[in-house]
């Protein structure tokens, strides 16, 4: 069942709302007196590595699970469909989620938090707020939280937190990394590429023509020439020019690896990688390794999915069998033929009905595969010791 709590409002104190000064600057004074920083959410590779986590954390689906004498199942009700499929009616569960992940480690700064509404008990959204408008305030052992002016206590909202502050353990601190120079490094990259491959004064063809200097000179000589031999009213017609009269060269830009900083741009870009916790070729550094990325959904993917499961079951559910989990089984990158034998070797065990197996490669499910498969010749555990059980009969072997 979902949480609501009912309060005596009358009690409560109300904090007046915190001042705040601000300076107001245009923005070429901003950049003079920012210059050489460049944020996290302004920078193309954090935002690239970023968005990867968000969108997989993203499809992973949001199951209630109950605990049980015989193992954990899952709980098909009105409360896990509408956190799994509609948590907040203005987004889609996909875009509800990306949302949360994004804030949580760019602009919420390791904090997200969330307003659930209630009619007569029952739990109708959860709406996000956006981080620019919410404040943390401290108040002994707990905290306050403040939108818009107004004060909520820590269990009136859902807070999601990663990396808790060590002075204050209920405040995430988001990604707290020394990126200063690498992003530098990468904005610079990125500014001297634009600057040579988009220069209004690189031609990119060059033509030599059997000419003396003199006559070239003249800027009518020159275009009679290109009048002459280059120009054809027709799109996409070949040139047909005499041969030894003229000759035409492509000037191609030069590339990051002509400028000597290619090799240093991906240094940078691996150390970005690591230090948002995503494998490099994400950031178009290196080749794609299977293993490398099962391991980030096991390690970063499940970590963010951590606290969004236990966040939700802390802050909505208040019995104590029931509980909220992520789902990664389809995130994972298996081809086919290994989920195919999967499947098999679990069917023929006895450990999943046919339909299981089945659904683990995306076939549709088949009436007569809904029980688990009798297994032959099976000895209990018990009777692994009875040699005439092993032998097939009641006499013993006579060797």
């Amino acid at each position: 069942m979902a949480r609501k709590k009912e309060k005596n409002k009358s009690n409560k104190i109300r904090s007046e709302p915190t001042s705040n000064v601000g300076f107001f600057l245009r923005a070429d004074t901003h950049d003079m007196l920012a210059s050489g920083y460049t944020r996290l959410s302004e920078n193309p590779e954090v935002i690239m590595g970023i968005s990867r986590i968000a969108d997989l954390v993203s499809n992973m689906t949001i199951q209630l699970m109950e605990n049980t004498e015989h193992g954990d199942v899952r709980v098909k009700n009105e409360l896990a469909r509408k956190i799994d499929i509609n948590p907040y009616s203005g987004m889609t569960r996909k875009n509800f989620i990306y949302w949360l992940v994004k804030v949580l480690l760019l602009n919420g700064d390791g904090n997200a938090v969330l307003y659930p509404k209630y009619k007569d008990g029952i739990l109708m959204d959860l709406v996000p707020l956006p981080p620019s408008k919410i404040t943390f305030l401290e108040q002994g052992f707990d905290y306050r939280v403040m939108y818009n002016g107004q004060m909520y206590d820590s269990d009136e909202v859902v807070h999601f937190s990663m990396n808790p502050d060590e002075e204050k353990p209920w405040l995430g601190t988001g990604l707290r990394i020394p990126m200063k120079d690498v992003l530098t490094n990468l904005k610079q990259a990125a500014k001297t590429k634009k600057g040579f491959m988009s220069s209004e004064y690189l031609p990119s063809l060059v033509v030599s023509v059997d000419s003396d200097a003199q006559e070239l000179a003249d800027e009518e000589n020159r275009d009679s020439y290109e009048e002459k031999y280059l120009k054809r009213k027709g799109a996409g017609k070949p040139w047909i020019i005499p041969e030894g009269m003229v000759k035409v060269e492509q000037i191609k830009p030069l590339s990051l690896k002509d400028l000597a900083i290619s090799e240093s741009i991906d240094i940078d870009k691996r150390t970005v990688a690591g230090l948002i916790g995503v494998p490099a070729f994400f950031l178009g550094v290196g080749e794609f390794k299977r293993d490398e990325y099962n391991n980030f959904i096991d390690s970063k993917i499940m970590s963010i999915a951590q606290v969004i499961q236990q966040t939700l079951t802390k802050s909505l559910l208040i019995s104590p069998t029931l509980y909220f989990r992520c789902n990664p089984r389809s995130l994972y990158n298996y081809d086919i033929s290994t989920l195919g034998a999967l499947g098999l070797n679990f069917a023929n065990s006895g450990n999943a009905t046919g339909n299981e197996a089945r659904n683990l490669v995306g076939f549709d499910p088949l009436p007569e595969l809904n029980e688990l498969k009798a297994l032959e010749n099976f000895i209990p555990v018990s009777e692994l010791g009875n040699q005439k059980k092993l032998n097939g009969g009641d006499k013993t072997n006579e060797n």
